[in-house]
């Protein structure tokens, strides 16, 4: 990926999409040909000359400070989210040197955490890395998103399943929020690890093959995503609403544990109790590995 052109996009999208009155600043006269803020008026917000300001816009953040970045970000009024992208791109810009892409490598979970993610019966949980792959899963994670099973391909991606497989329109109900969601997660990964190449590989793809992705992929929005609530329509116990908690593991550098607990003594409760009946029926732990939902 092109860190220049990552940087000059992502600057001139936010400023883009902030008014002078949002900024406080008074406008003298009607005619104005850009939608948001001109380079100048974001130069000052910033603090910085409007060459220099240029100078960063155009894809140049090499050298440049943190207190140069900290005011950066306030003056394009950036989210804690955009804040860390903004930084992730200086920081790629100013690596000493550039690793070499090789082959996608494979990412390998530890037995101990295929052990814990086995202990946790009472909730859908699973093991992903930054493209979104889910690498390691409990069984009720697995049944949960059978649906996902469907593709052949392994290991199972929550992004190749939300643009590419016609059954995520359905399993989603708001299938907008989670297709935002899921670009915005990958934009972030992509400022933090712009050499990772099964994430330009995976990103290739997408925006080769799906449109919805590629538009969302031009906005440059990017997103912590942590906690909250996930809504699902399962095509076995309808619809569920779950609660998820998201945490880095310590000892993976890059892995994500994500639990989807349901609200004590709610209905989604009883559709995970009848969801984990299911699943143990149908074995769903062998579908995670064959490559096959059937």
């Amino acid at each position: 990926m092109d860190n220049r052109v990552e940087v000059r996009e992502f600057l001139s999208s936010r400023r883009a999409r902030i008014t002078p009155e949002q900024a406080g600043l008074t406008v003298f006269g009607g005619n104005r040909r850009v939608a948001g803020l001109r380079r100048e008026e974001a130069a000052m917000l910033a603090g910085v000359s409007v060459d220099y300001y240029t100078r960063l816009e155009r894809g140049n953040l090499s050298g440049v400070s943190e207190s140069v970045l900290d005011a950066l970000a306030r003056g394009l009024q950036l989210d804690d989210a955009e804040r860390d992208h903004l930084f992730d791109l200086a920081r790629a810009a100013n690596a000493s040197s550039r690793p070499r892409q090789g082959k996608a490598q494979k990412q390998r979970i530890r037995p101990s955490v295929q052990f814990m993610l086995d202990a946790i019966t009472g909730a859908p949980a699973f093991v992903r890395n930054g493209r979104m792959d889910i690498l390691a899963s409990n069984q009720l994670g697995v049944a949960l998103y059978s649906p996902m099973y469907t593709d052949a391909v392994r290991p199972a991606n929550h992004s190749r399943f939300i643009f590419l497989n016609p059954l995520a329109l359905d399993f989603y109900p708001d299938w907008d929020l989670a297709a935002n969601n899921n670009v915005a997660i990958l934009r972030t990964e992509s400022g933090r690890n712009p050499y990772d190449k099964g994430l330009a590989d995976l990103i290739g793809e997408l925006s080769m093959r799906s449109e919805e992705f590629r538009v969302r992929w031009a906005a440059h929005n990017v997103r912590r995503h942590y906690s909250g609530n996930k809504f699902f329509r399962h095509p076995v116990v309808g619809d569920i609403e779950l609660m998820f908690e998201a945490l880095q593991l310590a000892e993976d550098p890059g892995l994500t544990l994500t639990v989807y607990p349901a609200e004590p003594g709610s209905k989604s409760q009883e559709s995970l109790q009848l969801l984990a009946s299911w699943a143990a029926t149908e074995r769903v732990e062998e579908w995670a590995r064959q490559g096959s939902g059937d």
